[in-house]
Formats: C-alpha cells, sequence, structure tokens
C-alpha cells in the first residue's frame, strides 16, 4: 500500500506526471531510505483509501518507458492530503470503485490500530527472539 502512494506522489511530483521507470526507481530508493517520517506519512495516507490498487482503479498508466499519473489518480490523492475534516471532498465521489472504500474511512473500525500495534508486538517479539537465537548459536 505504501508504495501505490509513493508512487503517486512521484509521479505528481514530475512534469505531466509522467516517470520514467529509471527515475521512479531511483525516487522510490531515496524515499525508501529517508527515514521513518516517510513511512508514516505514507501509511496516513494510505488509510484513507485502504483498498487503494493504483492500476485496477485506473490511476496510473503503463506508458511505454514508465507510468503516468491520471486524473483520477490526482483526484485521489488530493483527497488522501486533505485535511479529514474536509466536509466538501467527503461528499464528493473520487471514482466509483473507491467510493465505498472512502465511505468506510469516514467511519474506521476501531478494532484496526489494535490490530495493526498487535501485529507490530508481534513482529517484535519475532525479531528478539530471533536476535537471541543468533546469539546462542554464535557462542
Amino acid at each position: 500500500m505504501n508504495f501505490q502512494v509513493t508512487v503517486l506522489k512521484i509521479l505528481v511530483s514530475y512534469p505531466d506526471g509522467f516517470a520514467v521507470m529509471e527515475d521512479l526507481k531511483r525516487d522510490m530508493a531515496i524515499l525508501a531510505t529517508s527515514g521513518r517520517e516517510w513511512a508514516d506519512r505514507t501509511k496516513r495516507l494510505a488509510a484513507r483509501v485502504p483498498e487503494l490498487d493504483i492500476f485496477s482503479h485506473g490511476l496510473v498508466e503503463r506508458v511505454s518507458g514508465g507510468w503516468q499519473v491520471t486524473s483520477k489518480g490526482r483526484a485521489v490523492l488530493e483527497f488522501m492530503e486533505a485535511p479529514p475534516a474536509a466536509p466538501e471532498l467527503a461528499q464528493a465521489p473520487l471514482i466509483p470503485e473507491t467510493t465505498a472504500a472512502v465511505a468506510a474511512t469516514q467511519f474506521p473500525a476501531l478494532r484496526q490500530p489494535v490490530d495493526r500495534a498487535k501485529r507490530r508486538r508481534e513482529r517484535r517479539e519475532r525479531r528478539r527472539d530471533a536476535r537471541e537465537r543468533a546469539r546462542a548459536n554464535a557462542s
């Protein structure tokens, strides 16, 4: 999901919304190594449209040698970046495929942060166990 938000953000920054694959890869590598702030930002943006799929929803087109963002892609990105309290954006449907997903984000499920925190905790525990096993095997 974060990958798709990052692709939208990169393409919007290019003239005409088009970038060749080499430029996309370079920019993705820069953003991926830029720190926790970018990852957190893309997660927040992606949470606004949980069923985001940039290709099947027609937000990005594959053009010879690269990718180009469509007007739908720009509209969805604007929606994701808009403050949640903006009523005029909440009422305007962006694309038919994601209107249900957008409506679902207006009333988020209460268990989502708990589930996310649980998965994060489990990942930390697995990593800690793996480190302890590696230390035990090394000695």
